[in-house]
Formats: C-alpha cells, structure tokens, sequence
C-alpha cells in the first residue's frame, strides 16, 4: 500500500503565526504529531509519503502515485479538509479520515471511505486488520481511553523540518478539570494518561539526533494534570538529559494552579521550560463559576501570572467574551487585566459552542445555537449570547483594537519583561535569527506604524534587560502577527 498522510492547511488565525514566522523563514508553527504517529502504527512494508499542505503543495504526482490517502484534521481546518477530501477523491483514492475534526463531525463528510475516530492506538489496528482481510467497515470508534505507554515514537523523517519553527512531543492525554466549553475531556478523559520517562526521553533523543536544537511543543492539554509524576519522576530526568546539550527550550499548557506550587515552578524552569499557556478566560468570577473554572475562581490571577513570569516561564493566555454572566463591563474588565498581567500573547475569543460539551447540549436544550462552531475564536461564535450580538461583536472588535494597537501591546511587553526572569534554556542563534532581526528593524522600526514603540522597547531593553532583547524583538515581531490577524476581524 502506497499511503499519502494528509494535512490541511491552517487558516490565516491567532496561533499559525504565519506573519511572524514569515521573519525567520519558516512555513509552519509545527509538523502534525499525530499524522506522524499514526504513520508508525501502519504496517511496515507500506510506503509513505507526509503531504502538509501548510508548507508543501500536493502535486498531481502524489495522487497518481497513492492507493490511499489518511487525513487528519481539527475543527478549524474544516474547509480545507473538504476541498482536500474532494481532490483525493477526483484522484480515485480511497479516503481514510481521523483527528478531531472527524471523531466530532464525521456524519458530515460523505466522501470519505472510513473513518478511524478517536485514539488510534484502539481503532487504527482493527481497521487495518479488516482492511487487510477485504471487509473494512466505514466507522472505527471507542468509548475506552488508551493506555499511552503503547503510543509509538513519531516518525520524524517524514517531516521536512527545515520548514517548522517547532518540534513537538506529548506526554499525557486528559485533563481533570470539567470546564463546560472544553471538549478536550470529551475526547481525551478526565484522568491524564501519562507515558513513560523512558518513552519521552526516546522521543527527544530522536529529534536531538536529528539536529534538532530549536523549541520543542509538549502539546498535553493540561501538563501538570499528574503532577506527582512530573515532579517525583519527568522533570528530574529532562534536567539529567539535559548535561551536556544545548538548545532545545520547552514549551507547554497548564492550568493556573501552577503559581501554586514553587517547587513544580522550580523543576520546570530548571528542564528547560520558559512558556506556558493557561487558560484563564476571564477575570469575572461570575462567567468563571458559570463555566465550572473552578480552579480559576477566589484568585488573584494577576499574581498568578506575575509569579510564573518571574520563575522564568512567559505566560500565554487564553480569553473568553460572551458567557451569560456578561455585561459589556467585561470589554475593559479583559483589557484591564491583560495589561496589569503583562500577558503579551493574549488570545481572545468569542465563546464557542463544541459538540461533546456541556455548554453546546444546553445551547441546544435552550434553542441558542447558531450553526457549527468554526474551531477559530477570533471568528465569532455560534451561540445567541444573553448580552446583544451587536454589543458583543461591537465590544469585542474594540477589545482587539485596543489590545494589540502598538501602544497597548509594547506597554504590555515592557510589563512582562520587567518582571521575566531569563530563561535557564535558550535556542542557539543562527544566521536566519540575525535576519530576521535585520527584517524586523526594516519593516517594523522604519516602516511600521508601530516604529516609535519598537525603537521605544528596542531601547529599554538594551539598557534596562539587556539578556531578554531577543525576546523582546520576538515579541515585537508576534506583535505584528497579531495586528494582521485581528485585523481581518475588525475591519
């Protein structure tokens, strides 16, 4: 069996960061981790090719050259995945479907031959094994969780890496908390699952063998959901493996709790963490208690934030505009907080309506769905809010105004970086991160609108954190990625 393993292509939103990676000359974020794994459950005699479509063109060559093509996708590559889908099936190829996207919506697909939904370590060897014998069914699921101990290594060859800011490796699946707009617990569970040291230090071990010394995604839903075995076991041995390297920084996603506990702050400064994002959503503990954060709830979340950034890990933050308990207070409650906090990498949304989740089955009991969740934010949502959808779209587009005007943004840079502490880890720096300096000082500091604040943070940083002027030129050029972005949504 001939097999393309199919990625669409990400829209132009928040998190592809094609703007700012347009500086360092780099197509895409990261490489499909889960393409790739699924690529080493397959049996071994098949022949492989990886097609992702965010940094390569599928040709008419690898059509003619396929029996199948296996295509994974999240919500938010939707209509990629259709116009993906159509083309393979032009091709006469036969159509495997997976990844979240599918295992919400694969009723709404009617080309695709089979669809093998949920975690493939359950329902990828079933359907290979029925393929194998002529009688494939169209839907492989299960309702159980896999052990992830069992989850083989990425098969990074078939990656063009020179194309990717950022490697990425997983070590747990679930999460234990029960926000009711996450589908995360829906798909994965409540318990994390969590694999083996020696499974993670395998993986990074491939990837450093490879060459491989920029940033490396630890894309767990929750990182610290387990966090006797991070401290007891994980992070002790990522500070062993470490001796003797270079490069390769961490980054993750955790709940706020971290700022709870020093020594977990500790260890992951120390294993090479310097970034994490947390899902704080919104500083009314009304909307937080109406969407069951209750570990965001009684907390002064700005010291939170201002405790991570001092034991060295940047917070990202995610945001949410339209819970019930809103009012359009809320516009400059977010605006507000996101500057005391110093929080650069802010992404709000409108909240959204996921199938699988608490909130979308009451949206539906309550008859206030308005259509398919796009899977992007920045795109609207598809819920009636309580508040009006003219104040809500009205405030929101002011918020992102003012959130990433040049003004707000580097006064928020500046915040952060006053109190960061410099990162134990850094990625080497090579010729295209001179560069890419060289191109932010052509296009952002001379033709830019921001070029008075650029040159403004340029100079502070020199004299006042003069180890943090690289991040604080990266921050200026995720500055201008996030004006692009925000600008498609409030023009």
């Amino acid at each position: 069996m001939k097999v393309l393993l199919l990625y669409p292509e990400f829209p132009d939103t928040f998190w592809s960061f094609k703007h700012a990676l347009q500086f360092i000359r780099k197509k895409a974020s990261m490489p499909p981790l889960g393409l790739l794994t699924v690529a080493a459950m397959l049996p071994p005699t098949w022949e492989l090719r990886l097609v992702d479509l965010n940094v390569d063109k599928l040709t008419d060559g690898d059509l003619a050259w396929a029996d199948c093509a296996m295509i994974s996708a999240m919500v938010v590559q939707r209509e990629p995945a259709r116009r993906v889908i159509a083309r393979c099936k032009q091709a006469g190829l036969m159509v495997v479907a997976g990844g979240p996207l599918f295992t919400i919506e694969h009723e709404q697909f009617l080309e695709v031959d089979h669809f093998v939904l949920n975690e493939a370590e359950l329902t990828l060897p079933p359907f290979l094994a029925d393929l194998a014998s002529g009688g494939a069914q169209r839907v492989y699921t299960s309702a159980e969780y896999p052990d992830v101990r069992l989850s083989p290594k990425p098969l990074w060859h078939l990656a063009n890496r020179k194309h990717y800011a950022t490697m990425a490796v997983q070590f747990s699946r679930g999460c234990p908390f029960d926000c009711d707009f996450c589908n995360v617990t829906m798909l994965l569970g409540h318990r994390p699952r969590v694999k083996t040291t020696a499974q993670v230090l395998a993986e990074l071990d491939g990837l450093y063998d490879l060459g491989w010394r920029e940033r490396v995604f630890f894309v767990d839903d929750n990182f610290i959901g387990n966090k006797r075995v991070l401290k007891e076991d994980l992070l002790p041995a990522l500070i062993a493996w470490r001796r003797g390297k270079t490069g390769m920084p961490f980054n993750t996603e955790v709940s706020i709790n971290l700022a709870d506990d020093t020594e977990l702050l500790q260890l992951m400064g120390e294993a090479g963490f310097d970034t994490v994002f947390v899902g704080i959503e919104t500083p009314d503990d009304g909307s937080l208690a109406e969407c069951s954060k209750k570990q965001n709830l009684k907390r002064d979340m700005v010291e939170d934030v201002k405790r991570i950034q001092r034991a060295g890990l940047a917070v990202q933050g995610g945001f949410i505009v339209g819970f019930d308990n809103d009012t359009p207070a809320i516009f400059r409650q977010q605006l507000d907080f996101i500057q005391r906090s110093g929080i650069t990498t802010a992404m709000v949304g409108i909240l959204q309506a996921m199938p699988g989740t608490r909130l979308y089955d009451r949206m539906e009991r309550e008859g206030r769905l308005l259509g398919s969740a796009s899977g992007d934010n920045v795109n609207g949502g598809n819920i009636i809010p309580t508040m009006s959808l003219d104040a809500l779209n009205t405030g929101y587009k002011a918020l992102l105004d003012h959130l990433y005007a040049p003004t707000q943004y580097y006064a928020r840079a500046r915040t952060f970086l006053r109190e960061y502490s410099p990162p134990k880890i850094t990625a080497p720096m090579d010729g295209e991160h001179v560069k890419a300096f060289f191109r932010s000082v052509l296009r952002l500091g001379i033709l830019g609108e921001e070029r008075r604040e650029y040159w403004r943070l340029f100079g502070w940083t020199l004299f006042r954190r003069p180890r943090l002027f690289p991040l604080a030129i990266t921050l200026a050029i995720h500055g201008y990625h996030f004006r692009q972005v925000c600008d498609l949504h409030i023009t």
